[in-house]
């Protein structure tokens, strides 16, 4: 059954269906659990292997060796496990951003929702243009946009369990045409279904702006859109300050990375945790409630429980408490983790 922008008005949709969003307790706005984040050039002749072995955790952070299999999540049992304890340490709904060309698996959700009772919220569209198969590149803004709206009213991937939210919709630095053009279709997506939109930017400090500059100029409300990757992306008070004064929700989406490495940008010294929490602080204090948003992205094996990692419950177990001990208020956390993602997941 294809539903309608009036039949998602108001509610939120998890892949078990749709529900009152008052349902969305302490929310996990930016992860994966299903997912395949391995480089495309790297999945012929599964480069990476499939085991991951837990004395490899340390050299993994730290960039010393590829473990094998690292950057792939399939495996529903141990999803299932590691939900059961984020349930457990106080969390309550999770947002699956995996979308095309990093393997989404939507039965695979449904049955991890099932399985454990929490609040799953699938994500739809696709990520950045080398992920993308190559016949995406003849497709016209129409035919992506036709795509997201049936993702959310129809069914994504191939099943009948619809998505509850547009993303992340991939982009890089420089941004390609391609990326470009789903950037279009997700616009137009969002007008026809009432879903908020997060969006993986570039690595570049100026890409964030650029791709809010993009929507701007299409009038989309821009308190509906989620920046993620904040934190490995603006490190100057200039640029964050700018962005949040689009209105835009900005996304802190590495908490449990506590290394300074990162791999992707050799550059970046990665912030941690505390150093997260004092830029959320410098937001708040500036006016910007109701803007931030937290999560952890976990998309390798290293970050689970299972494999000595720190779980999906890390902000509930660890950074909730610490929040406290740094003077955030309870009105302030529960804004951040409750009120913040319940409205970016109720249709409007």
């Amino acid at each position: 059954m294809r539903l309608s922008h009036e039949d998602v008005r108001g509610k939120g949709q998890t892949v078990l269906g749709l529900i009152d969003p008052i349902e969305f307790g302490p929310t996990l706005l930016h992860e994966h659990l299903i997912c395949d984040i391995r480089p495309p050039s790297h999945r012929d002749g599964d480069q990476y292997g499939r085991n991951i072995e837990l004395w490899d955790h340390w050299q993994i952070n730290y960039g010393e060796v590829q473990a094998p299999g690292n950057w792939q999540l399939d495996n529903v049992d141990v999803a299932i496990e590691e939900v059961n304890l984020m349930l457990a340490e106080g969390g309550s709904t999770i947002v699956d951003l995996t979308c095309g060309g990093i393997n989404p698996k939507p039965s695979a959700l449904k049955a991890v929702a099932e399985s454990t009772g929490a609040h799953i919220v699938m994500g739809c569209g696709h990520y950045v243009d080398e992920y993308q198969q190559p016949d995406n590149r003849q497709r016209s803004v129409d035919s992506f946009a036709a795509e997201i709206i049936g993702q959310v009213f129809e069914g994504a991937w191939g099943s009948d369990i619809r998505s509850g939210i547009i993303g992340e919709i991939g982009c890089q630095s420089p941004w390609t045409d391609l990326e470009k053009t789903v950037m279009e279709a997700a616009v137009i997506a969002m007008a026809e279904t009432g879903a908020s939109l997060n969006i993986h930017p570039g690595r570049h400090p100026d890409q964030p702006q650029e791709i809010v500059d993009f929507l701007s100029a299409r009038h989309v409300d821009l308190t509906r859109v989620i920046i993620s990757h904040v934190d490995r992306t603006i490190f100057d008070q200039y640029r964050l300050f700018r962005l949040a004064d689009s209105g835009v929700v900005i996304e802190l989406d590495h908490f449990g990375m506590e290394n300074s490495f990162y791999e992707f940008d050799l550059g970046v010294d990665m912030p941690n945790d505390a150093v997260k929490l004092r830029i959320i602080r410098s937001l708040l204090d500036r006016g910007h409630v109701g803007q931030v948003a937290v999560s952890q992205d976990i998309c390798t094996r290293a970050r689970l429980r299972r494999f000595g990692g720190h779980g999906y419950g890390h902000i509930f177990r660890n950074i909730r408490p610490y929040m406290l001990r740094r003077n955030f208020s309870e009105a302030e956390i529960d804004e951040i983790l409750i009120a913040t993602p319940r409205r970016l997941l109720t249709f409007v």
